[in-house]
């Protein structure tokens, strides 16, 4: 996705003086331009409808809609937690919010099915079942995807451990990793810096690296070998992991149905133990 408020930004030398006091009051009032129509923009401005068009296309959009969507999608996944609820809350009917949520949620794993191909999800369990040492990291709203991860790929393989980058743990770990080892890194805007660094740390010693992310743009891509993109936003002030959870349980469940042979025995040795000590509760 473009970003409209860099395009403004980098393009800005280059507009009419009635154009800059646009792209002025545009970088100045984000949320609100987010959802005022173009003769309401042209009233705020004191300009015309007119010079507005003309700027979004010199900016290379067809029109001021498609301008103002781009920003409605900047400032929902990519701003400050208090400027995404803001911005979300525009519109918002709080009697239908239950409807309202689940319906985000559906268009959440609807655009994420769109957004990867069998063969990307294919190359990601090959990549699970052929690695040394598999590692999930993440922090924050990505956490639970990560925790999903390790959990259910370390009940069928073994070889799994969960690392929280914002944890300097990892340090240890880092310098060790090898071309056989694999990093599932998930993170969402605003990106975390340390999950990050943890990538960069494991792709400078040939480790191979997933990354579970909202989009190419994101910093863990440059360093990846495989990129599943899913969608993260919510109607509140957050990035959502419903999305990414799918992928995540997907992929713990395509690894036990598909690879048999790798996975029984050891989920039949640990339900013997659970069953010995009397993990499990009964009547």
């Amino acid at each position: 996705m473009e970003n409209p408020i860099l395009k403004l930004k980098d393009n800005i030398s280059q507009l009419t003086e009635t154009q800059r006091r646009v792209a002025d009051y545009i970088l100045k009032n984000p949320v609100d331009v987010a959802f005022l129509t173009v003769d309401q923009l042209a009233l705020a401005v004191k300009t015309s409808t007119t010079t507005i068009m003309r700027l979004t296309f010199s900016l290379g959009y067809s029109g001021y809609a498609e301008f103002q969507k781009g920003l409605q999608e900047l400032l929902r996944n990519n701003a400050a937690p208090q400027i995404r609820l803001e911005t979300n809350l525009k519109g918002l009917d709080e009697s239908d919010l239950w409807m309202r949520c689940a319906e985000s949620q559906f268009n959440n794993i609807q655009s994420t099915l769109e957004m990867i191909s069998t063969e990307s999800l294919n190359k990601a369990l090959e990549m699970i079942v052929t690695a040394d040492r598999i590692f999930c990291t993440s922090v924050r709203s990505g956490l639970p995807v990560a925790q999903h991860l390790s959990f259910g790929l370390n009940r069928l393989l073994g070889n799994c451990e969960l690392i929280v980058s914002d944890l300097s743990d990892w340090v240890d770990k880092g310098i060790d990793f090898t071309s056989k080892d694999l990093v599932i890194a998930t993170s969402f805007p605003r990106y975390a810096r340390r999950t990050v660094e943890l990538v960069t740390a494991a792709k400078s010693n040939n480790a191979q690296v997933i990354s579970i992310t909202d989009s190419y743009s994101s910093p863990l891509v440059k360093y990846s070998d495989l990129v599943l993109t899913c969608s993260s936003s919510s109607i509140a002030f957050h990035n959502s992991p419903i999305a990414s959870l799918f992928v995540a349980d997907y992929l713990v469940s395509a690894i036990a149905i598909n690879y048999p042979e790798k996975t029984k025995d050891r989920l039949d040795k640990i339900n013997s133990v659970l069953t010995k000590i009397n993990y499990h509760y009964t009547d």
